[in-house]
């Protein structure tokens, strides 16, 4: 289990940063200082722990990597690219506010407040894995003791707060739920690369148990947040605002594709339409894409679906989005006859700037071309040839090819050259970012998804 954790960790969501860099967190003022325990120090927990400790309260950082809790001691950040990561951790490690350790009881047992982030992994098809989390209500239950609050902010089904934590907890702790021990939900609403700017930003939601539970786990939050703290009534209402969020993009990309699929039939550009749409206020139509990727978008709809299987807007959105690698390839059909052609997928990673693959495209992409017969090689600018096969893909080995699809926006595609697929015939731009000028000047012809061309 523990190696299990260990690379689960490395699973956390994982955006590009948008955001210039912050020097430190934003932080309320006149604070009764406790000891908090932050469960899993990965891209949403160390920057939750900083933002607790850079308020004047005393954190201890629980988790199963050795080489990240050895690196947050010295003061260094285990991870790049979260604007004013590193700067606090330099500050706050030395100064006794912040350590880790890779024992989650020694961390819970001192503590008032246990903040908890642990990863909730799915397969491929969106089966729900429910080890890990087990796993830290384990090690956290035993070590609680009387008064303390508990908030879990991994994003999880509707019900699991009530369902499944709180009475495990209660139950390993000996405590009576409401009374001794309070639990909640308050899903995290942040983007990694700018944690602390969000943090500051978006009210912070929290569902309790009991409306006790509730407004003690509130009133911790407001002592290290400066944002709205928001009391939702119950974990399930906090719980649901998260799928909402989620699910609302799932089903507005869906139509957009669906939109982008009919433009792609009948011969319209969809860019400018979804434009002209937009310059009103009632209108906020996504972008098309060749596939929704990560590990937001694609899976907590389905935790959605979990609690509510007569939802048919939100499984017809995700079913709609799952056809769009194999509308990418109906593109490049068009003009290459794929049986037996050398095709190109430009991006192993789920989106642009991330090394990242969870439920990226690459992968039906490549099996859509493969199912037609083409010879589907792959490139990415931020994996070598070794790390794609061992992601069962097949590296490009420099030659010539018939045609390429753009799956992933890395910057490096935008302004793509002729020398970057030689030998195309067609380049079809999955993710609308392509200036298509280099290879129309040397005769390639470029499809965009929803470009109705």
């Amino acid at each position: 289990m523990e190696e299990e954790l260990r690379c689960a960790r490395h699973a956390s969501i994982d955006y590009a940063a948008v955001s210039a860099p912050l020097a430190t967190p934003s932080v309320p003022h006149d604070v009764r200082p406790i000891t908090v325990a932050v469960i899993a120090l990965g891209k949403m927990g160390l920057p939750i722990a900083v933002q607790i400790a850079a308020a004047g309260h005393t954190v201890v950082g629980a988790d199963v990597d050795e080489t990240t809790v050895d690196l947050i001691n010295a003061g260094k950040a285990p991870f790049p690219g979260e604007a004013g990561l590193a700067e606090a951790l330099a500050e706050l490690v030395p100064a006794g506010r912040l350590r880790a350790t890779t024992s989650t009881a020694e961390a819970v047992a001192q503590a008032e407040f246990v903040v908890a982030v642990p990863p909730l992994m799915v397969d491929i098809d969106g089966n729900t894995d429910w080890r890990i989390i087990d796993a830290v209500l384990e090690a956290v239950g035993p070590a609680l003791k009387e008064g303390t609050c508990f908030a879990l902010e991994t994003t999880v089904p509707v019900g699991t707060t009530r369902d499944r934590i709180a009475p495990r907890l209660a139950e390993l702790s000996g405590l009576e739920l409401g009374v001794e021990l309070n639990v909640g939900f308050s899903p995290e609403r942040v983007f990694s690369g700018r944690v602390f700017e969000d943090l500051a930003k978006y009210p912070k939601l929290v569902g309790g148990v009991t409306l006790a539970c509730e407004r003690k786990i509130a009133e911790h939050y407001r002592s290290f947040l400066t944002a709205e703290v928001q009391e939702m009534g119950s974990a399930e209402a906090a719980e649901l605002t998260k799928l909402v969020e989620t699910t609302y993009r799932e089903v507005n990309i869906a139509l957009a594709n669906e939109f982008a699929m009919y433009a792609d039939r009948v011969g319209i550009d969809l860019g400018p339409v979804i434009a002209a749409a937009n310059s009103q206020p009632f209108s906020h139509v996504h972008r098309p894409g060749v596939a929704v990727g990560g590990h937001c978008i694609p899976i907590y709809p389905r935790f959605y679906l979990q609690g509510d299987p007569h939802a048919k807007l939100v499984a017809h959105g995700r079913i709609v989005n799952e056809e769009m690698p194999a509308h990418a390839v109906s593109l490049l059909a068009r003009d290459v006859e794929l049986d037996g052609k050398r095709v190109l997928v430009l991006g192993a990673a789920y989106r642009g700037g991330v090394k990242e693959t969870a439920f990226s495209g690459v992968f039906p992409v490549v099996k859509e071309l493969e199912r037609l017969g083409a010879i589907a090689q792959v490139v990415d600018p931020l994996y070598d040839e070794a790390e794609i096969t061992g992601l069962g893909l097949a590296p490009w080995d420099g030659q010539p090819v018939d045609g390429a699809i753009i799956q992933a926006d890395h910057a490096e595609y935008r302004q793509l050259r002729p020398e970057q697929v030689p030998g195309a015939v067609t380049v079809v731009d999955g993710r609308g970012t392509l200036d298509g000028q280099n290879l129309g000047n040397a005769g390639v012809r470029v499809r965009r998804i929803g470009g109705g061309n």
